[in-house]
């Protein structure tokens, strides 16, 4: 069975997960190969299927992307979707968790044409794009920063940019981001991130901004939280899901959901690739069948 690992050019020396998968997968008897989303020489139709693994420059490039899945999508199988990437790729589908009860981080959102002063008076908060990876174009800012931050919002409107706005959650400073992933709507792991905003720190314009990552053991409340984001979503069990939550005084609250193309942080969950290629193999074996 053949699987293609899709990445970017630019990304190839930075996913880290890319090196453990390849090799769990060789053990697990499935034919790997890793080629970027955009090169124009790779025949897709002779995969068995696509992983979207780090096609991380996609965000300056999203109709482009878009367009890519489709095709690929028609000649191979595609994980995830191209219906679940292009819900997943914009932001706003926070608002649509949020409607159906998930307990989501307040956001606000700003559209192109609108006034980029329409977001409420927040203590302290965060700026974003809401076509956006690796915190990039975010900033976090205080009340006192207000100017600043409408600027911000209107330099992002002015390039055609949805852009949300969401108050920052200062429990993250203490006890930082978890991420917990999912393959086969399965449990793997989880990991911790120090907090990536800075007060101050103005927003980065590489690919992705450096993380620092350590294992997690997530609470029964966290559990509980990305059970019921995943059971929200408009999609049957899909091949790999990771779930970003912050802590608050209310208890945990989604951040992000990430279908895409997430880092799954392989070396930091015991196993965790072996899990990742079992899950792979297994669904390998349907899309073989199905087409038979």
């Amino acid at each position: 069975m053949k699987l293609a690992l899709a990445t970017a050019i630019a990304a190839y020396g930075l996913d880290e997960d890319l090196t453990p998968l390849r090799e769990a997968c060789d053990a697990a008897g499935i034919d790997v190969s890793i080629v970027a989303w955009d090169d124009p020489t790779v025949s897709w139709a002779r995969f068995d299927a696509v992983l979207l693994r780090s096609t991380w420059d996609y965000i300056d490039r999203l109709p482009e992307f878009l367009a890519w899945c489709d095709r690929a999508a028609r000649v191979t199988t595609l994980w995830n979707g191209p219906d679940v990437v292009r819900w997943n790729t914009d932001k706003r589908y926070l608002g649509e968790l949020a409607a159906k009860g998930v307990p989501v981080i307040e956001s606000h959102f700003i559209a192109p044409g609108e006034d980029p002063s329409k977001f409420p008076d927040l203590a302290e908060y965060v700026v974003k794009p809401t076509v956006g990876a690796g915190s990039r174009d975010a900033q976090r800012y205080l009340r006192e920063d207000r100017a600043a931050a409408e600027a911000h919002v209107r330099r992002l409107l002015d390039a055609g940019r949805h852009v949300m706005v969401q108050p920052y959650l200062r429990a993250v400073d203490e006890q930082g981001e978890t991420a917990l992933l999912f393959f086969g709507g399965q449990f793997s792991h989880a990991i911790r991130k120090a907090p990536l905003l800075k007060r101050g720190e103005g927003p980065t314009r590489a690919l992705f901004k450096e993380e620092h990552i350590q294992p997690r053991q997530p609470s029964e409340a966290e559990h509980a939280v990305a059970r019921q984001v995943l059971a929200a979503l408009p999609f049957g069990p899909l091949v790999y899901a990771r779930v970003d939550l912050l802590p608050s005084e209310t208890g945990p609250q989604l951040l992000e959901l990430e279908l895409t193309e997430p880092s799954v942080f392989l070396p930091y969950g015991e196993d965790a690739a072996a899990r990742y290629a079992s899950v792979l193999w297994d669904q390998l074996g349907t899309v073989v069948a199905n087409r038979d």
